[in-house]
């Protein structure tokens, strides 16, 4: 799948998505340990994610959602709640492509 240059940097336009994603790469250094999984192999929870920023239920899960929709995380349910992690291959293939396009 081609990575489509243009979405994505709308969608890290956004100050807070664009930290989101930054926290993401290193969970453990910006969250919590998760109680009910004891790892962050399928990313951080949207409640954690939304105490860090500051912002609204609805607004994280709609910025989340954007971010999935860019292929940029990776959401995973785990009973009632979803868990958002980075798509590593997404973001290396986007940053190759603004070094070699631009």
């Amino acid at each position: 799948m081609k990575i489509d240059i243009i979405e994505i940097n709308k969608v890290l336009s956004n100050e807070i998505r664009l930290r989101i994603l930054q926290m993401l790469k290193e969970p453990e250094k910006h969250f919590p340990p998760h109680e009910d999984l004891g790892h962050f192999d399928d990313g951080v929870c949207v409640q954690y994610i939304r105490k860090k920023v500051g912002l609204s239920q609805s607004t994280i899960s709609h910025y989340l959602s954007m971010m999935h929709k860019v292929d940029l995380v990776v959401p995973t349910r785990h009973g009632k709640w979803t868990y958002y992690k980075r798509k590593e291959e997404t973001v290396q293939e986007y940053l190759q492509t603004i070094k070699y396009e631009l």
